[in-house]
């Protein structure tokens, strides 16, 4: 199972059904601000809705395919990062992630997401990392931008949110490049 330590208030551990009450909870309690780009959150009513998102995730694990984890800050749950899919033939994943309302602006994000990073580019031996966010969703493009992505290009109409459809910044990030950053 996968659990790192990010300092001493901060791990992330991956989801298992024992955080399905806290994923919940912190998915309802900051649900008007994190539907306006997770349209997912309209459907997400019960425990139960939760507890089938986990369990999803756990057989994602199982087929060796990424997964999720739980942001944990202070012995409660922050939010949520992981691997959309891992693809193993060209050594690429994407991530996603959100944060409960409580936690916006403390640094968490961008701590975990580099923590991610790393895992997916010197553990996995992968070489590509995107991330893609709505272009209006600044908050979330400045995790990427922070990090030293590179913006590689837009993609129109790449997400329908409610009424209308989004495009896309696709921000990635090469091994090379990450492992070279900081030289």
């Amino acid at each position: 199972m996968f659990t790192y330590k990010i300092d001493d208030n901060t791990e992330l551990k991956m989801l298992d059904l024992r955080d399905a009450e806290h994923v919940f909870g912190l998915t309802i309690q900051s649900k008007e601000t994190l539907k306006e780009w997770l349209p997912f959150i309209d459907y997400t009513k019960t425990v139960a809705d939760t507890q089938g998102f986990i369990q999803s995730t756990m057989k994602q694990f199982g087929e060796n395919n990424g997964f999720q984890a739980g942001i944990w800050y202070d012995g409660k749950m922050a939010g949520v990062i992981g691997f959309h899919k891992i693809d193993w033939n060209n050594k690429s994943t994407s991530i996603g992630y959100w944060l409960g309302n409580d936690y916006v602006g403390l640094g968490l994000m961008t701590k975990s997401v580099e923590a991610f990073v790393n895992y997916a580019l010197i553990d996995l031996k992968l070489n590509r990392v995107e991330i893609r966010a709505a272009v209006e969703n600044k908050k979330s493009r400045a995790i990427p931008e922070r990090l030293g992505f590179t913006e590689e290009g837009r993609v129109r109409q790449a997400e329908w949110l409610y009424d209308h459809y989004v495009d896309h910044v696709v921000y990635g990030m090469l091994a090379g490049d990450w492992i070279n950053r900081k030289k």
